[in-house]
Formats: C-alpha cells, sequence, structure tokens
C-alpha cells in the first residue's frame, strides 16, 4: 500500500471515530505504519498536530449539533467532554462563542473542514541526501518550549525570537566551544500534541564540558545561572540534507531549510523504502563562512 492511500485511509478512519476515543496506535495502524511514524508524517504534511486536527473537527462537529437544537452537555459528551465546563472553554476558544451563543439563529460558527490526500504532479526537482549513522554525541545548551508543530510560520516566529532574545547565552556557549566544532545543533525532541522543546547547543570539547561548573578553573561563579542542560543524543541513523540560500529566488538559508523539510516528507520519507523512527531531530547550523552558510537537516530514519 502506497502511502498517499495510507494517509487517507487513517484520516477516514478519524471521520468515522470522532465521537469515540480515538487511539493513535490503532490510527496508524489503519495507514500500516508506527504511532510515531505516522504523527510524525501527519503533521509535516497538515501543519497540524493529530491532536489539533481531531479536536477542531469534533468542534466543528459540535457547532452544527448546537446549532439543529442539541443541548449543551449532550454535545459535551458526545465529542469526549466530561464536563460542560471543559467543552465550553475549547468551544469559545474554536468558535469565538459559547455553547450557548451558538443554539441561536444569528450565531456565526468557524468550520474546519476534514482533510483529503489528492495526487498531484509534483517533484522533478534534484534533492542531494545522505543516510549515516553518526555516532552519539553530548551537547550542551538550552531549552525551550515550543508549541504547535517543527515545521512552518509558527515554528519559524518562535525560533526567531528565542534567536533575538538569548545572544548573550549563545555567545557564551560560542566563545566556550571555541574552535572545537563551529557548527550549532537545534535539538527538536519531546514531541507530542502539546508541542515540543527546542534546544539551542553546541558540542563542547569533553574537557570543556567537565570543567564547565569548575569555578577553581573557569575563574566565575554565574554560568549555574545559565540554566544550560546536558543533552545526550544517542548513536542514530539519519536522513542528512542540506538547505542553501536560493540565490535566483533571493530566499535566505532558513526560508529554504522549512521548504525543503516539507519535502523531504513528501519526496523521500514518505517513501516505502525510509520510516521515520523516534529521536531527537537536528538542525544543525553552519553559519561560517557566511558566504557558504547552510543548514543540515538530520532526520532519524530507519530503512523498511
Amino acid at each position: 500500500m502506497d502511502w498517499i492511500t495510507g494517509m487517507q485511509r487513517a484520516i477516514d478512519y478519524i471521520e468515522d471515530h470522532l465521537t469515540e476515543e480515538i487511539n493513535y496506535e490503532e490510527v496508524a495502524g489503519t495507514a500500516f505504519s508506527s504511532s510515531y511514524h505516522f504523527q510524525r508524517l501527519f503533521s509535516l504534511l497538515s501543519g497540524y498536530t493529530l491532536g489539533e486536527y481531531i479536536r477542531m473537527r469534533r468542534l466543528t462537529l459540535a457547532g452544527h449539533d448546537l446549532v439543529y437544537g442539541h443541548k449543551v452537555l449532550e454535545t459535551a459528551l458526545k465529542y469526549g467532554y466530561d464536563s460542560p465546563e471543559s467543552f465550553s472553554k475549547a468551544f469559545k476558544n474554536f468558535h469565538g462563542i459559547t455553547p450557548s451563543m451558538a443554539r441561536t439563529k444569528e450565531a456565526k460558527l468557524n468550520s474546519f473542514s476534514k482533510l483529503s490526500i489528492s495526487i498531484q504532479l509534483i517533484g522533478g526537482n534534484q534533492m542531494n541526501y545522505q543516510i549515516i549513522k553518526k555516532p552519539a554525541m553530548t551537547l550542551v545548551g538550552f531549552k525551550r518550549h515550543f508549541t504547535g508543530v517543527p515545521y512552518g510560520e509558527e515554528r519559524e516566529k518562535q525560533e526567531e525570537k528565542l534567536f533575538v532574545t538569548t545572544r548573550g547565552i549563545q555567545w557564551f556557549l560560542c566563545g566556550t566551544a571555541d574552535d572545537h566544532d563551529s557548527n550549532e545543533y537545534c535539538v527538536i525532541t519531546n514531541v507530542d500534541d502539546e508541542g515540543y522543546d527546542f534546544y539551542f547547543s553546541k558540542n563542547l570539547h569533553p574537557w570543556t564540558r567537565d570543567h564547565l561548573y569548575d569555578h577553581s578553573t573557569t575563574g566565575v561563579d554565574f554560568i549555574e545561572s545559565l540554566n544550560l542542560e546536558t543533552i545526550e543524543i544517542p548513536e542514530t541513523t539519519y536522513l542528512i540534507v542540506e538547505a542553501r540560500k536560493d540565490q535566483e529566488k533571493g530566499t535566505n538559508v532558513v526560508s529554504v531549510y522549512f521548504d525543503l523539510r516539507k519535502r523531504i516528507a513528501t519526496e523521500l520519507v514518505s517513501e516505502e523504502s525510509l520510516r521515520i523512527v523516534p529521536g531527537p531531530e537536528l538542525a544543525v547550523y553552519h553559519w561560517n563562512p557566511r558566504e557558504t552558510r547552510n543548514i543540515q537537516i538530520w532526520i532519524p530514519v530507519e530503512e523498511s
């Protein structure tokens, strides 16, 4: 079964069970996929987490029910809410009005339509990639929790805010890494319906890492206040693709990165030969020299 058919079967399964508790493993099973692989591919293609999609579809149908005279409590229980209060809060966040207001003739509601996978003639572009087993790494960095999915405008805005408001910590880490490794490692991990953790980190020399909090060695006592964390990256096989700025289109390397990340899902990872596996995803920034800046995308995969 190809991935397009599998994805549509999963969406149809969700639609048929919106008034029931939906098990993500069962959804992925209809696409003959693992839950982790399916959720990552779904969010890449749709721009929503699986949980967001289910929630917005349920609230859309709940609005229709209320317009046609269904009671609030009855509707709340039908779509999986355990109390009128939790339903009312979610309903108002989505529709902008309370459930009771939705029962009036002049109510204006939002609608989120069912996804449908369509086949288009795409591709025809060259994409160079490598599949490489990388050894384990120990990185040092700091974390922010981002909302939404790790791909697209929402991620881009949150990442930009992080980079422009934490320059001091970045400079410290870059200086600490010195000539050992000039790359910057942005790590995406712990992805779920509530968001994901995003780390800015550096690969420090082992001696430096071991003595980072030794005041007698560093001569300073402020490093603890930076709230740095050690990030263990296990030995992993990665699909690695490089994003460079497009001189002809005048786009910068970050814009190319986000476009390329989605192409990887539709043109490489969605094929049956590769499967995304649980593990941190990395964006490795090669900032110097400025003329040849690029970002490498490291996606943990296995060959199926």
